[in-house]
């Protein structure tokens, strides 16, 4: 369902501007300053959800050359990222690279992980429910939606909790609004997701390839 849902509603181009920092304001700003000829090597690590790849791919639209999920390098991937940053060093170009731990505590060549400590290292946070709620407001307030406080409680709590999944199901359901001319409720929000499903079940193989 995930797939036809973003298939529905493209995700919007990346960029800082769509970014809820919450408390990450401070990674926000390294890699705004990266780009602008400050420490150009910024490494960022954090949970599932906390949102590395939202800002790695802001990073690169603007720009930086950006490694993510470097936890789950191979031994071809360590080289090629140790090549990355000496090219980048050598050239003065800004990059940030991101991973689930901090560079100590990834299991990796030696060399590579004093590469990626070696400028800022900043941990990012998860969203509160708060503040995921507030990002689907302003979301929302941008297409010019208005959301009720029952169909935000539900989208967070019967929904993948990550942001991007959130945003792309608000897109899909503003859609599914206008084409059938109804306002945004709950009940079209579960009818919306009831269409959804079911036409997931008929693509071969269950829509999960």
């Amino acid at each position: 369902m995930r797939q036809l849902i973003l298939e529905l509603a493209p995700a919007e181009p990346p960029g800082f501007a769509s970014y809820v920092p919450g408390r990450n304001a401070a990674a926000v700003r390294a890699l705004e300053r990266a780009l602008a000829g400050g420490e150009r090597f910024v490494y960022l690590w954090g949970p599932t959800g906390s949102g590395k790849t939202h800002l790695l791919r802001s990073f690169a639209a603007a720009g930086g050359r950006a490694a993510d999920d470097v936890h789950r390098l191979d031994d071809a991937g360590q080289s090629a990222l140790f090549d990355l940053y000496n090219e980048a060093r050598a050239s003065g170009t800004a990059l940030v690279a991101a991973g689930h731990l901090p560079p100590d505590g990834l299991r990796m060549r030696e060399d590579l992980r004093s590469r990626l400590g070696s400028g800022i290292v900043l941990q990012l946070h998860p969203l509160s429910e708060d503040e995921k709620a507030e990002a689907l407001r302003a979301h929302a307030r941008r297409r010019g939606m208005a959301l009720s406080a029952d169909l935000i409680a539900y989208l967070l709590t019967h929904l993948q909790r990550d942001m991007g999944t959130q945003i792309a199901v608000l897109d899909a359901l503003d859609r599914y609004s206008l084409e059938h001319k109804r306002p945004l409720t709950l009940p079209l929000l579960k009818q919306a997701l009831g269409s959804l499903q079911s036409g997931d079940e008929k693509r071969p193989g269950g829509g999960r390839a």
